[in-house]
This record gives structure tokens, sequence and C-alpha cells, in this order.
């Protein structure tokens, strides 16, 4: 799977709480997390999702330090811009900032974090535009979108094509499959697909584990699968053996009467 001309990975990994929480940066568990990171990439997965608002941008200096043993060119980091931040000069200045913490010389993708209707969007998809020009970003997408809006910024964009949304999607809220999933997948938008395990409820659905045992796959397995359809799910773990749970979603398929049976839940 590509994205912004890269090859991906099915499964991406989140860093909400990584580092600290609300624009609030917690340094006591950092060479945990740097080693969680560097576990995630060595198993596989290139897709590292991170915000300036998460820890006050030190989620971002994890990454920055985590992807360092790597190659570069074979990660793909997303890091996003708070809604306080969309006026021309600001965004400017947030995406500057995050490349220094990531100390990295490019961002793979670069998105609205949420709309801000206080700013006019226009002023916004101009400094993304501007950010790729400069070489700053590679390519441009939002966060927690809906078709109205995504159609308004996508007919504002002249350069640059809007190429992801990231929202909120897993098995106990499928509310973006009636209207903004099928609106990006005719618009060839990817999805992104965060809280996929549905802050840990997962573990506690009967269908899935029922479903899982045909497949000798745990519920949160099957949750994911399921997401992979029509999404990339960026996850988050905290240990190694939740990251390699995680990779337990790839590689294998879901019948599509099992599907079925998860849409209806």
């Amino acid at each position: 799977m590509k994205l912004c001309n890269k090859e991906v990975s099915q499964i991406g990994f989140g860093t909400w709480k990584m580092g600290g929480g609300y624009w609030s940066p917690d340094y006591s568990n950092d060479n945990k997390y740097i080693e969680i990171i560097k576990y995630v990439i060595s198993k596989g997965v290139n897709v590292i999702d991170t915000a300036e608002m998460y820890g006050g941008g030190h989620a971002e200096e994890l990454v920055g330090k985590a992807v360092k043993d790597f190659d570069r060119e074979s990660i793909f980091i997303i890091t996003k811009v708070w809604p306080n931040h969309l006026r021309y000069d600001d965004l400017i200045k947030s995406a500057k900032d995050s490349l220094r913490r990531l100390d990295s010389k490019y961002i793979d993708l670069y998105l609205i974090h949420w709309p801000n209707s206080s700013i006019p969007l226009e002023e916004t998809i101009r400094a993304m535009e501007y950010l790729v020009d400069q070489g700053i970003v590679n390519c441009i997408g939002v966060s927690n979108f809906d078709v109205m809006l995504l159609e308004r910024a996508m007919s504002l964009t002249k350069k640059y094509e809007i190429v992801a949304n990231e929202i909120e999607y897993n098995v106990d809220n499928k509310t973006a499959e009636r209207d903004i999933i099928p609106f990006c997948e005719r618009n060839n938008i990817k999805v992104i697909a965060y809280s996929p395990l549905s802050r840990g409820n997962v573990k506690n659905n009967t269908i899935l584990e029922e479903i899982g045992r045909k497949y000798g796959k745990t519920s949160v397995q099957v949750a994911l699968n399921y997401l992979m359809r029509r999404s990339i799910p960026i996850p988050k773990a905290s240990t190694k053996e939740h990251v390699d749970e995680i990779l337990g979603a790839l590689g294998w398929n879901l019948s599509n009467d099992d599907y079925d049976r998860i849409s209806k839940i």
C-alpha cells in the first residue's frame, strides 16, 4: 500500500499519551517509550503517528529519537497541528517546531488535527501548501473532518491533494462507514483510524472473541483486521507483548461473512 508515494504498513502506531498528555510533557518513561517505538519499527510497522499537542511536543521528540537507528526514508511520520495554530504564520511555525522536535529533514504527512471554524480554512490550506513547496512536509491531510468540511478543504487546494483523513473508527463506532469512509474511498483519500481498539473495549467483545476462535486470533486482532479493510488503524501499545498481539492482525483476512457480522454489531 502506498501513501505519498511511499510504501506504508497496513497498520500504524499511535503515540498519544507517550511522553505526557494534553500539552503536558512527562519525561519519566522516555526510555521505555523509545524502546517500544523502535521495537514496532523493527517488526515492520513504519507508520508512526504523533502530534504537537501530545505531551506538548514531547511525543514528537521521542519519535525523533526512536527513528534515529533506522533509515529515515523507510519510516512514514505523521504529525498534526493543533486548531489554535491554523493561521498562516502560526501553522508554519508549528510545522517548523514539529520538524525540529522530530529532528528530521521533513514530515511525511502533516494533518490539521481538528477543524477551527473561527479561522478561514483557505488561509490554513494556503499555509499547508507552502509547507509542501518548501519541502518541510511531503503531503497534507486533515483529521476529524466530516464530508462537508473535507469537500471544502479539497476545493481550496491549488497545487496539492488532501491525501488522508484521520478519524475515530472502531467496531464500537462505525458511523464513519455511512458517509465519510465511502467519500474518502471515492476520492482516493486514505482513512487513518485512531482509537481502533475502542480504548480497550474490544477485549470484552464476545462476538469478536467468538469469531477470533475460528482463526486462532484474539478479539484485538479481529478488530484490527476488520478495520484494515477500509483504513490504516493506528493502535498504541506500551509493552512488547501488546505490540506482538497487534501484529497478529496482519497476514490473514476475515471471511466476508465474518466481516459482515462485525459490521452489524
